[in-house]
């Protein structure tokens, strides 16, 4: 019976996905004909092109976004279940802009409020965000220097980024445990007392950031790795010439020509951190609400106490926190300008 019921459901897919082809290629035979033919517009052949993505991102981004604000004005929750229409006003569901009020006003989780969760996620994503910019750029001049073997020290080093992050972080959770864990086996060798990297809030908040470190740096190392590496030599001969030295050539030279590969990726890496639930909830097995950051407090919101109403309005707070730093982030570095002029 299971395996008639994947049969069809794999046959569904095939159908919808063959209706989906059809429909695309009529739709882009139309805009054709209407472009080219008719209005013989010159820029027809891009408009093609991007319209495919153009019509994927509005289903698979834009209308959840809608979907989901449109949620977050209703009491829709596991009691209040079902398609709630237009702002849940033909079922008595809506209750405007409270939502939003709650999140601010009322414990997102069993005792914590928005603020204290606010304050955790911003210490977590600085934190990391910290250290995997200077972690990546040491490794990064490391490995830019000529060396022998400086590919199996990149496959090394990039080894954590490559790993599953769901095993990863299975592992790094075995090896937190109190008394058979590599990690206080290795502190016990140098005279540490074992540590509660699991149940203690402080520790285990620490652990989550030792975690999160060893898997982000290798992401960073290659991006700057990347940067170094279109940096033209002449620069450093012409500043030796001058008389500078390395600090002054790093300073000068290295940083102001690397701006716009790191500033994409600071902010990248500052998204990534910011929504990365996946650490704090296989690390934080206890549910120690310490250790709980934004996305995994919106988590627990929609998917343990299920309040999906609250939830939505709950992701939208988060959404605009990280449209606004984005924003002020870009204009303050000004590092994109370049792009434009």
């Amino acid at each position: 019976m299971s395996i008639e019921i994947i049969t069809n459901a794999i046959r569904q897919v095939g159908l919808t996905l063959i209706a989906i082809a059809f429909i695309v290629a009529v739709l882009e035979g139309a805009l054709y004909f209407f472009l080219v033919r008719l209005l013989k517009f010159r820029y027809a052949i891009p408009i093609m092109l991007v319209a495919p993505a153009a019509v994927g991102l509005s289903i698979l981004i834009v209308y959840p976004l809608l979907w989901e604000l449109n949620v977050s004005f209703t009491k829709m929750s596991l009691r209040n279940f079902g398609d709630p229409g237009f702002l849940g006003l033909a079922k008595g569901w809506f209750v405007g802009p409270e939502n939003y009020a709650q999140v601010f006003t009322q414990p997102v989780l069993k005792l914590t409020s928005f603020w204290q969760l606010l304050g955790q996620t911003v210490l977590w994503t600085v934190s990391n965000v910290t250290f995997h910019v200077l972690g990546g750029m040491g490794l990064a001049l490391l490995l830019h220097r000529k060396m022998r073997g400086k590919g199996i020290y990149r496959a090394l080093i990039v080894l954590p980024w490559a790993i599953p992050q769901v095993i990863a972080l299975l592992v790094w959770r075995t090896e937190y445990n109190f008394e058979f864990g590599a990690v206080n086996q290795l502190l016990a060798k140098v005279g540490v007392a074992p540590i509660a990297w699991l149940s203690d809030p402080f520790w285990n908040f620490v652990a989550m950031i030792i975690t999160n470190v060893w898997l982000g740096i290798p992401f960073m190392m290659v991006i700057i790795l990347g940067g170094l590496q279109s940096i033209s030599a002449d620069y450093y001969e012409a500043a030796e010439m001058d008389g500078a030295n390395s600090r002054q050539a790093f300073r000068h030279i290295t940083l102001p020509l690397l701006r716009p590969v790191l500033t994409p990726a600071i902010i990248l890496g500052t998204v990534w951190t910011f929504n990365n639930i996946n650490v704090p909830y296989f690390i934080n097995q206890n549910e120690l609400e310490t250790s709980d950051i934004l996305v995994s407090a919106l988590f627990r919101e929609a998917f343990q106490y299920n309040r999906y109403g609250d939830a939505a309005a709950f992701a939208f707070v988060v959404f605009l926190l990280l449209l606004v730093f984005t924003v002020f982030y870009i204009r303050i570095t000004g590092s994109l300008k370049g792009a434009y002029e």
